[in-house]
């Protein structure tokens, strides 16, 4: 991994982007920390071209997107229009919302979909991941919903986002699940787990908590990750601070 591959994913900071205004001077904040990337997600209703330019202005790519998941499912082609304009090669699936998961049924449905998405996103040069959260830990007649969603779909049509800390709270294991998606992990969200006084699990910045990043930053690397994408769902004080102790962490300790 280089520090490079290094983006923040734009949902840290989703206060801080709802207007244009804002967002410029999100980018200008996160450039400065040292990000040259970012996954955009939370963004407010912007037209694509002016995001594309604001992007270009600041010096920072889009990585990929986060697409709301109807849209995803039920127009992949209007996600490839806006990818294009973007100029961005990946989205992920954010989460499988109200869609029932209840039986075997249920996750094979909801894998034919992603993988019909899929080959739309395929055959457009572009690539469609998956995000997880624990929610796809649970089991259904045995079987891991996760394992299920990628075991029914075809890896060139549905790839991975893995996110370190929702692995860790649905009980599986962060370098594992690299090692499982080998040649299907573009993507990787990092973020941070700890429990807290009251015993409760919570986000924290990359290097403050208790993943073994050297072991799951190997394993992702040897997967084929491009990405690196660092996320605090929520912070205890300014999201960018938290943003710029990860980018700090992972300069200082594992970026080549």
């Amino acid at each position: 991994m280089t520090i490079q591959q290094v983006a923040a994913q734009l949902y840290t900071v989703r206060d801080h982007t709802q207007t244009f205004p804002d967002f410029v001077k999100t980018l200008r904040r996160l450039r400065a920390i040292g990000y040259q990337a970012v996954q955009l997600s939370a963004v407010g209703p912007f037209p694509e071209g002016d995001i594309a330019r604001a992007l270009n202005d600041e010096g920072v790519v889009a990585c990929a997107t986060h697409e709301p998941g109807a849209a995803i499912l039920d127009e992949p082609r209007r996600v490839v229009e806006r990818l294009n304009a973007l100029g961005c090669r990946y989205t992920a699936f954010p989460h499988p919302g109200t869609a029932p998961l209840d039986t075997l049924d249920d996750v094979r449905a909801l894998a034919a979909r992603l993988n019909a998405a899929g080959k739309v996103l395929h055959e457009a040069g572009q690539v469609l991941c998956y995000h997880n959260h624990n929610t796809e830990f649970r089991r259904v007649d045995g079987r891991l919903i996760l394992d299920v969603l990628y075991d029914e779909t075809d890896a060139r049509y549905l790839q991975g986002e893995p996110d370190t800390y929702w692995i860790q709270y649905g009980g599986g294991d962060p370098v594992a699940w690299c090692e499982r998606l080998a040649g299907r992990l573009p993507l990787l969200h990092l973020k941070d787990y700890i429990t807290l006084r009251d015993n409760t699990p919570d986000f924290a910045a990359v290097g403050s908590g208790n993943l073994d990043w050297k072991r799951i930053l190997a394993a992702a690397e040897r997967a084929g990750c491009e990405w690196y994408i660092v996320e605090q769902d929520t912070c205890p004080g300014d999201p960018f601070d938290a943003l710029a102790e990860s980018f700090s962490f992972l300069r200082d300790h594992l970026a080549a």
